[in-house]
């Protein structure tokens, strides 16, 4: 009997790692998951007994390479998104991709799916984008035949740190404050839809291309937590106010809840006002994109949506 394909999936605790473990075919394929926060890997152990996982920080070279022996494909997925310093994003967004693509070299991969980020070609300039730019570089020039996808702001099952996380303030207050006016527009992706995407990508020769795979509705920040609310049957008050304010108040709840949700570059991000290329990457995959109010039901009815709660409570 032929053995199933090697599946490697790097950052595998995230939004996306989490969604592609829910929908990849375990009985098709050995899928490893790694990520170097054990919490992550005590979740991943938890909801998916038959994936083989391992504690690992990619960005120091180690041992945790000869797991890519023999790995027919290396999903990357890790990435630093907030901290208000530096270091975090260098090690994670960029050490880490120099040492996996060296591990791809090594053991002659054939197929390296990289996921980069729309905002190396926003207008942003700060951390995140700067060194996430770098990382796609890295891919780019190594000769490891690749494809690099290009996502925006991502939402479904899982996800702790942007919509979902919004989503658990909306739960928690009668009145929401929303920085600025709260119109600027968001092409939001149903994270399910990229999933799809990559599933059909372990199965495709690489052509070292890359797609942005960007939401196809162009919806204001503040409409989105509209229609977050109604679907939760919450009665909200939204109310904007000057950024400044805004950040003040941030800086509060951080002190109080112990944790930052939020820093000011991820703000600027949000109210950049970037209006990304849409391109026909439904027809090029053959995958249907998935309209925000459906994917926003999606998440909500999903039975895992209560291990993202865990996952908050982990963060």
């Amino acid at each position: 009997m032929k053995p199933a394909k090697k599946i490697i999936v790097t950052g595998a605790g995230g939004l996306v790692g989490m969604n592609l473990l829910t929908l990849i075919n375990k009985k098709k394929y050995h899928v490893i998951a790694i990520d170097k926060l054990k919490e992550n890997i005590n979740l991943i152990n938890n909801i998916f007994p038959d994936v083989e996982t391992h504690t690992d920080d990619l960005s120091k070279p180690n041992k945790w390479e000869d797991i890519f022996k023999d790995a027919d494909c290396v999903i990357q997925l890790q990435a630093q998104i907030a901290s208000p310093k530096s270091t975090p994003y260098v090690k994670n967004n960029i050490d880490s991709v120099k040492n996996v693509i060296a591990a791809c070299k090594k053991y002659n991969i054939k197929n390296l799916i990289h996921y980069s980020s729309s905002v190396v070609i926003s207008v942003a300039d700060d951390h995140y984008t700067n060194t996430k730019r770098k990382g796609e570089i890295l891919v780019k020039k190594s000769k490891v035949p690749h494809t690099i996808l290009r996502p925006p702001l991502m939402y479904g099952c899982f996800d702790v740190k942007h919509l979902g996380f919004l989503t658990q303030l909306l739960e928690m207050s009668p009145i929401f404050p929303v920085p600025g006016s709260g119109k600027y527009m968001r092409q939001p992706l149903f994270v399910e839809d990229i999933c799809k995407i990559t599933i059909k990508l372990i199965e495709k020769k690489p052509q070292n291309k890359t797609h942005n795979i960007i939401g196809q509705e162009k919806i204001n920040f503040i409409d989105l937590l509209k229609i977050i609310a109604k679907e939760k049957k919450l009665h909200r008050l939204f109310l904007p106010l000057p950024i400044p304010i805004f950040l003040f108040l941030l800086k509060i709840h951080s002190i109080i809840m112990r944790k930052k949700p939020f820093i000011p570059d991820q703000l600027k991000a949000l109210t950049a006002g970037d209006d990304f290329p849409v391109t026909a990457w439904d027809k090029t995959f053959g995958i249907p994109y998935t309209p925000f109010r459906k994917g926003i039901k999606k998440m909500l009815a999903s039975p895992n949506y209560k291990y993202r709660l865990k996952m908050i409570r982990h963060e």
